[in-house]
């Protein structure tokens, strides 16, 4: 096995550059394609979900594939390759195999046990199989990874240790409120009619919204998800179906609004949420301030010398930007928003210069001239004199009570992020839910899912090795074979006066003989073979029979032939 997983996720990536990576349905089939007909790979697939994106290959060369896939990667993202070489990384053989069967188990989701994923592998597969470019290999590893994800959410109950992404984000929304008490009686636009969507949709009906509208650049597909809405048995949602550039108009009647399209570009902007919301209250949607003003803080028109920043001087070789007013790299503000190179850069930063720091503050530094001169030309320019310490606390005036909430699904975004500083909307969307994720909750459940993974994990490189030793017994047995009919045929001609009986009888005695001799050794050999470490086995088995390389080729190729077949009938 020969396993090659290069990828980037949720937990490796920050969101912007997830979104800046997402692949197009056109192009994640122009990633498998062009990574097959590489030179070090044979077969592949690509799993691109809302929070990773992951190229799987069979490569007959570690370094080399490593680096092809790479490569690809960041020409079919549109990322160069220097952009997204930090935030990837590798899984090989063994690794890759508990990597997909972990992602298929939901431990390695954003929202721990979502079972969504499986319904993502399952496509995944199926346009692998539609392109040609998933053989032997990709076929029985993510047919077992199928399997192995639904063994976990069966034996366990680790879907308790999280929802699907659709039901985080809705609790997400409610800021803790009952989902079903909730959105009892609202009014829900869907944008989309994919997967995604239609859970969201689906998922709605259930938490008793009273009416779902369905968008979609295929109206047709729109129209097809709302009678299925309708036609539900367990819910009395009424569903009908829009299209596309109806939702600007849709948007003033919504009281909820999900989206997760495979747009490229944004799907709503924030001067159309903005309207929406005017459409229905009558004023405009005020942009709010990324940080309120205190009571103490003069009026904006007072005409004042700006103080300058509390921090200038004080942070010498600090890896941040001191320039902003009230920015002390020590408080809470300083890693907002800040991405992982930086904060790490930042936390050596301040864990080296920490006793630095309390060594000169215990020290009372040397009154001159000069700094009396330059603390008086301070006091004069600026009304105070330069503190070094955190910004004083902010008096936050509330949010008004959202009249329009908002759930962007969408890799890339589909909503303006712009929309999160309008008033009376609330935006929830894949970077806020990422971060809502990183506090969840683990259930106790998980270990349990864990022993199963690393149990599966064992089994499938167990069976595949002892799968790749089979065409040669295969071939060794029928090697045998030959020389058992052509040594009957040379007893013939020597003893042409044995009737049918005996003939029979002597065919019958060498066949037990050759079927006893090998008996041992193949069952031996495969055993041997399904160990970690037992791919030489083959190797070995080939040289001491000097058995014919095509002859074993001629095997595995009647095999592929018949996997393909099975292929043809879909995935498991």
């Amino acid at each position: 096995m020969s396993l090659l997983v290069v990828g980037l996720s949720h937990r490796s990536a920050p969101v912007s550059v997830l979104e800046r990576a997402a692949l197009s349905t056109d192009a994640q089939a122009k990633l498998v394609q062009d990574t097959v007909a590489a030179e070090p790979a044979t077969e592949a697939g690509v799993l691109a979900t809302c929070n990773r994106i992951e190229l799987y290959a069979d490569v007959d060369k570690f370094h080399a594939g490593v680096a092809e896939l790479s490569t690809l990667l960041a020409q079919h993202s549109g990322l160069g390759l220097d952009e997204l070489t930090p935030y990837l990384y590798v899984h090989y053989e063994d690794r890759a195999v508990h990597h997909l069967f972990s992602v298929a188990c939901g431990l390695d989701s954003m929202v721990v046990g979502e079972g969504q994923i499986l319904g993502q592998i399952k496509d995944s597969l199926a346009r692998a199989q539609e392109l040609h470019t998933a053989g032997r290999l990709l076929n029985d590893l993510f047919q077992q990874a199928l399997r192995v994800g639904k063994r976990a959410h069966t034996e366990t109950g680790i879907d308790r240790a999280g929802q699907s992404l659709v039901t985080f984000g809705l609790e997400q929304l409610t800021s803790g409120a009952a989902v079903d008490k909730w959105a009892r009686g609202k009014r829900a636009l869907v944008v989309g009619a994919g997967s995604m969507s239609s859970l969201a949709a689906a998922t709605l009906a259930r938490a008793g919204v009273g009416e779902i509208v369905i968008a979609n650049r295929t109206l047709d597909r729109a129209e097809r998800l709302a009678q299925i809405l309708n036609q539900a048995d367990d819910t009395d949602v009424v569903a009908r179906a829009v299209p596309m550039d109806s939702v600007r108009a849709e948007l003033t009647r919504a009281d909820l609004a999900v989206s997760c399209t495979g747009a490229t570009g944004l799907v709503m902007q924030a001067e159309e949420i903005a309207a929406a919301v005017e459409g229905r209250t009558g004023r405009p949607a005020q942009v709010e301030e990324a940080a309120a003003q205190s009571p103490a803080t003069p009026r904006p028109d007072a005409r004042q010398t700006p103080l300058p920043p509390t921090s200038v001087g004080a942070d010498e070789n600090c890896p941040l930007d001191l320039t902003a007013p009230g920015f002390s790299v020590m408080g809470e503000a300083a890693v907002a928003g800040m991405d992982a190179a930086t904060l790490e850069q930042h936390a050596a930063w301040a864990a080296g210069s920490a006793l630095e720091r309390r060594e000169a503050a215990r020290r009372t530094p040397e009154v001159t001239p000069e700094l009396i001169t330059a603390l008086a030309a301070t006091v004069a320019s600026t009304g105070r004199i330069p503190e070094y310490r955190k910004p004083e606390p902010v008096a936050e005036v509330p949010r008004p009570e959202p009249v329009l909430y908002l759930l962007d699904l969408a890799m890339p975004r589909d909503i303006d992020a712009a929309v999160h500083r309008l008033a009376g909307v609330r935006l929830v969307d894949i970077e806020s839910l990422a971060e809502a994720s990183a506090d969840a909750p683990m259930a106790a459940d998980v270990d349990q899912v864990r022993h199963i993974v690393s149990d599966e994990v064992a089994a499938f490189g167990a069976a595949l090795r002892a799968a790749h030793i089979t065409p040669t017994v295969v071939a060794l047995r029928t090697m045998a074979a030959d020389v058992v009919a052509g040594e009957i045929a040379r007893l013939d001609g020597r003893l042409p006066g044995l009737d049918d009986k005996q003939r029979g009888e002597i065919r019958q005695a060498v066949h037990r003989v050759v079927d006893k001799l090998l008996h041992a050794p193949t069952v031996r050999v495969k055993q041997l073979a399904a160990e970690p470490g037992g791919a030489g086995y083959a190797d070995a088995l080939r040289t001491l029979f000097d058995l014919d390389p095509e002859t074993v080729a001629s095997v595995s190729r009647a095999e592929e032939s018949m996997e393909k077949n099975a292929q043809n009938r879909g995935p498991a």
